[in-house]
């Protein structure tokens, strides 16, 4: 529950699955290239323990306006996008048939291209091909083209690697890069600290998690600031809810949704503020709680988009991107 509020401002709550601001965002303003208005990396988030949906989607909005999700590790050495190119056995020339073939058999049942589903099916496909089709976007997803130095800036791992692509997109006009620092609490090194397995011990996220995110996200932020594209940025970092003031019996934190911190920078944000302030253990705030709906409303200023606007929710009734009264945190734009 925790990752629907944060990424879409409210719970999943009597069937309704709010969509992910940056679906909403390409919703309202579509692309403004050949790539996707929305991008995830590396992939959507996986198990976790519950069986809610993680607020990783356009929801209502429908499939099509859904995030393209890279669905491959861009550190790893044979890093190549998912059917971003054509199978091996089908060229160009053949596959430009194909798209002619599909016309002409469209152009012959005009009475089904009426149809919602038929609208529907044609936009993905369109969408589909225009990224296949793309030199722009191969040359985005081509991470061999920044020099080593840089991406050893970033950090030779996952996350690291994912930080540098989300600039490679956002400086070729992607409107909007959610980068998932792991996939499954399961298994695998991440911030769920609860010390026994399958979960992560404190040592681990302090030796691997913390270096690899400091490594990446400072360098994003330094890298977006030298190319003179920081102002008109904005980067969020955030989790779904704080970790315990105090050990657990395994020798770890568990969940805490009352106190944690989330980081702005960019996008007309005034840095080195700090809003409000927790007691001494981190446990409670004390002065200036902040509700994630907050943080939503936030982004959503930042993008532009007025707090006030309404989407086709279910059944078609009106659906403000945030509940009425939210205001964005106007202190960090102060």
């Amino acid at each position: 529950t925790g990752h629907q509020m944060m990424q879409t401002g409210r719970l999943f709550t009597g069937g309704v699955n709010t969509p992910h601001v940056g679906c909403a965002l390409e919703f309202l303003k579509g692309r403004r290239s050949d790539l996707p208005a929305h991008i995830i990396l590396p992939e959507t988030m996986g198990p976790t323990g519950g069986n809610m949906p993680h607020g990783q989607d356009a929801g209502f909005l429908g499939k099509a306006h859904d995030p393209f999700v890279l669905n491959a590790d861009p550190s790893a050495k044979d890093f190549t996008v998912p059917d971003l190119l054509p199978p091996k056995e089908i060229g160009e020339v053949r596959l430009e048939r194909r798209k002619q073939m599909r016309e002409l058999v469209d152009s012959s049942v005009r009475n089904f291209e009426y149809s919602e589903q038929a609208k529907l099916m044609d936009s993905n496909f369109e969408s589909a091909y225009r990224i296949m089709t793309s030199a722009q976007a191969r040359e985005a997803f081509d991470l061999t083209k920044e020099p080593l130095k840089v991406r050893e800036r970033y950090g030779l791992n996952r996350f690291g690697q994912s930080c540098l692509l989300a600039r490679r997109l956002v400086e070729r006009g992607v409107r909007f890069v959610t980068v998932n620092t792991f996939i499954t609490v399961f298994g695998e090194i991440t911030w769920d600290i609860h010390g026994s397995k399958p979960f992560t011990s404190i040592e681990g996220m302090r030796d691997i998690v913390a270096p690899m995110y400091d490594q990446g996200y400072s360098a994003l932020i330094e890298d977006l600031h030298q190319r003179g594209m920081l102002d008109d940025t904005m980067v969020t970092c955030l989790a779904e809810f704080g970790r315990t003031p105090k050990i657990n019996p395994a020798g770890g934190r568990d969940h805490w949704p009352n106190c944690w911190t989330v980081n702005f920078a960019g996008g007309g944000v005034k840095g080195g503020e700090v809003i409000g302030k927790s007691d001494d253990i981190g446990g409670y705030p004390t002065e200036r709680p902040v509700a994630p709906k907050e943080i939503v409303a936030t982004i959503y200023q930042a993008l532009g988009i007025d707090l006030h606007t309404e989407l086709p929710g279910p059944q078609s009734r009106p659906y403000p991107v945030v509940d009425f009264g939210t205001q964005a945190i106007k202190e960090l734009f102060a």
